[in-house]
Order: C-alpha cells, then structure tokens, then sequence
C-alpha cells in the first residue's frame, strides 16, 4: 500500500499519477502489473474513457506532484488474488478560492449494485475536507437514476445547475 492510499471498507484507493494515465493509454498490461491488479476486459469504465484519461494525464503534467490525489484515483478490491480494478473516480482539480472542489466516478458495468461506487464517492469526500473543501459538487445525468442514488446516500443535495442537461448536486462540510 502506497502512503497516499485510501481505505474504504473493501476498496483501496490508489492516486493516479503520470506514469499512470500514459500506461492506462497505451499498455494495459503494463498499467495493470503497476497497480498489481487484474483488469476488466472493458476497462475503462463509462465515461472515463479515453478524452477523459488524456485530460487527466494533461493535468498531472501541468501539476506536477502538487496535482497527484487531485484527480484520478483507481478504486481496487482487495481481498482478491490478484486485487480487482473496480473502477475510478476523483477530482476536478483541487478546491477552488470559494472551497468548492467537484468529484466524479465511474464502475465497471460488472462491479455495479454492490456499493462500490458509495464507497468511492464516500472517500473522496472524506478526503477532501481536512484539504481544504467546504463544498463537494457532483453532475449527473435524470437517466441515471443509481448515481443520483449514489450521491444522495452520501448526503449530496440537488442544486440549481448551469448547465440545463445536467443535474448538480453538492454537499456541504457541517460546521
């Protein structure tokens, strides 16, 4: 387990970095052996997909070490023989001057309906307050009703949103 893992009740969270995201593009074999996983046959899942992957590694270039755990993180099974790669969620970047930071997620089709995604979302939450946030955003979808489950599970409320094909819903760190 690396320093900056996360532990949630059956998942370990390991940060994304560089090496990675260009590993995750274009050798699985070698992406899967670094985070010593076994991995889905239709990862990735949903839609972090491939834009989405490069965004991120353009990120961590630009960021450097400072943007490791400010973006992706992978949530592996353990438990397993090898561990499992069950999907992947994080940041937008780091909070903003205002402490608002927005997280998404996404599991593998097979890996869905088993809570896996709560833990992810519940994690990067927990996280995100003593670094700063007093404010977590999600977006979804109305055709998506098990994420919209997901987030109001871990206490997200909807709020207006900006963006008229999208539902937003936040969070708010209590006092």
């Amino acid at each position: 387990m690396a320093s900056q893992d996360i532990l949630a009740a059956r998942l370990r969270l390991t940060p994304a970095t560089e090496v990675s995201y260009r590993l995750e593009l274009d050798d699985k074999a070698a992406f899967a052996a670094l985070l010593g996983v076994s991995l889905p046959q239709n990862w990735p899942p949903g839609e972090y997909d491939r834009d989405a992957i490069q965004f991120f590694l353009e990120k961590s270039i630009e960021g450097g070490s400072a943007a490791v755990g400010w973006y992706g993180w992978y949530a592996i099974l353990e438990g397993r023989e090898p561990p499992i790669l069950v999907g992947c969620g994080g940041y937008l970047g780091a909070p903003n001057e205002a402490g608002s930071v927005e997280i998404g997620y996404s599991i593998c089709e097979q890996w869905r309906g088993q809570g896996f995604a709560r833990e992810l979302v519940q994690a990067l939450v927990d996280r995100a307050w003593p670094l700063g946030a007093k404010k977590v955003v999600a977006h979804t979808t109305e055709a998506n009703p098990a994420s919209i489950a997901v987030l109001r599970n871990c206490g997200f409320q909807q709020t207006p949103s900006s963006d008229p094909g999208l539902l937003q819903l936040e969070i708010t760190r209590a006092s």
